[in-house]
Parts: structure tokens; sequence; C-alpha cells
């Protein structure tokens, strides 16, 4: 499961998910039926406590659905748990700095100043998996995604794409919005930041993702090389659902 994720992510294939905004493992049940190829759990704006996030992961994990969990922040305790609980990745936000990327990047791995081991976790198979198997398996399936979303990390995003153990760079447009002032994620001065992330990813083979709100908006970014795309959340089918629903009671 997330071996093929990782390795279908460094392929550059196309890859469709959404986020999870209510912390709620039946819902993620339900979209682990689906064809999505991935979900991401957003802890970092919904209140995903460790048991809640911990019950996701595991509604996930029973139908082989890989899934991202998108920390409050860089603190590496949050990366332990998420992966500890069997997460296949990690959406680290605001990383701002070279500094700050190798950070991430160590916590979420096993090695010296790194991940703490445990095996004792969902993810090491609960003492049943050999520490040399856990490791090996970690080290191949962990995926380490850094969103960029600030303007100090426009200023070092070659530095910051140089580092290893960063997999993807994923494009926080709506943050970039805000911090350049600008009125919408389709002005010109949002569009020039992101294509530079494009292009720092590109030079330093790091794979791209991003947020878009629509499908037209596809073809766009994998021009410029994305293969990532999270749309849409649970939030946004409930009530898209209900409002065509509604749609089509009116039009009988």
């Amino acid at each position: 499961m997330s071996e093929t994720f990782k390795n279908r992510l460094l392929a550059k294939e196309l890859l469709i998910g959404t986020f999870v905004k209510t912390p709620s493992p039946m819902l993620c049940e339900v979209l682990a039926g689906t064809e999505l190829n991935m979900v991401c759990l957003d802890a970092e704006h919904s209140p995903f406590d460790r048991l809640v996030q911990d019950q996701c992961l595991y509604a996930l994990r029973s139908q082989q659905m890989p899934s991202l969990v998108r920390v409050p922040s860089a603190a590496p305790e949050y990366t332990l748990n998420a992966l500890d609980c069997g997460a296949t990745g990690i959406v680290i936000p605001h990383v701002k700095t070279a500094e700050m990327a190798i950070s991430v990047a160590a916590a979420a791995h096993f090695g010296a100043g790194g991940r703490g081991y445990a095996g004792s976790t969902r993810a090491a198979a609960y003492t049943t998996k050999k520490m040399p198997d856990h490791l090996a398996d970690s080290a191949k399936q962990t995926t380490v995604i850094a969103q960029i979303e600030d303007v100090e990390a426009l200023d070092v995003i070659d530095e910051i794409a140089a580092i290893e153990g960063i997999d993807c760079l994923f494009i926080g447009m709506i943050d970039l919005t805000v911090a350049l002032g600008a009125a919408s994620p389709k002005a010109p001065e949002v569009i020039a930041a992101a294509e530079k992330i494009c292009t720092a990813a590109r030079a330093f083979n790091r794979r791209l993702g991003i947020f878009v709100p629509s499908v037209a908006d596809i073809p766009f970014w994998q021009e410029r090389g994305v293969s990532l795309f999270l749309l849409a959340s649970d939030h946004a089918f409930l009530r898209q659902g209900a409002a065509d629903l509604l749609s089509r009671v009116r039009d009988q």
C-alpha cells in the first residue's frame, strides 16, 4: 500500500486525493472504499486529537487506502504520532528554510537524530515485525511532503528543494495569496510564486503537489510538473451533495 504510493509519486503518476476535515473514522472508512489515490487528514486546520487520528488511519489502512496527515506544525512529535499510527506520509505546513526542511525530513525517518523507534506501534505491526524489517519498510514507504506557502520560503526555495529526504513540495496557494497580499490565488504574483516553486522542484528532482478548486485547473499545473492533486474535502462533498439533491428536486 504505502510503498506503492511513494513509488507512484516518485514516478510522477497523476495522483488524486482529497482532504478529510471531520475527525471521523466512519467518513474515512467510506472514502477508503473509493478509487481515490490518497486521503489527507487535515490535522492542521481541524480538531484531530491523537486517538481519533489513530482511528481514522486504521479505517484507511483497513482498505489499503494511502493516508497523508497534514500535521499541525513541524514539531517532531506530530510527525512521530502520525507515522507510528500508520500514516503513509506527512504534509508539513509552513516550511520556510532549508534548516527546517532538514529537521522535518530527519523527524520522519529513523537514524541518528531522527524519528524515535518503538516496536509496539501499528506501523511496526505491534511488535510482530522485526526491527530491521520495520526500518527498511519505513525507509521505502514514508513520504515527506513540505508545504511551501510563505514569502520567506520563496527566497530560499532552491535550498529547500535541495534537501534530501523531502519527497515532494506542496504549493500552498491560499496562504501564498494571503502572504503576498493578493486578492485571488489566480493573481499574477501568486501564479508567479507557484511557478518559482515548480522550477525549483524540477531542478532538484522533487515531486510537486497542489490543492486546486476545480478539475479544470489540473492541466495547467500538470504542464508545470505537478502530479499530486488534492481537491475538495468531506465538507465540500456534503455541501455539493445537498445542492445536487435540491437541484434535482426543483427540476422535477
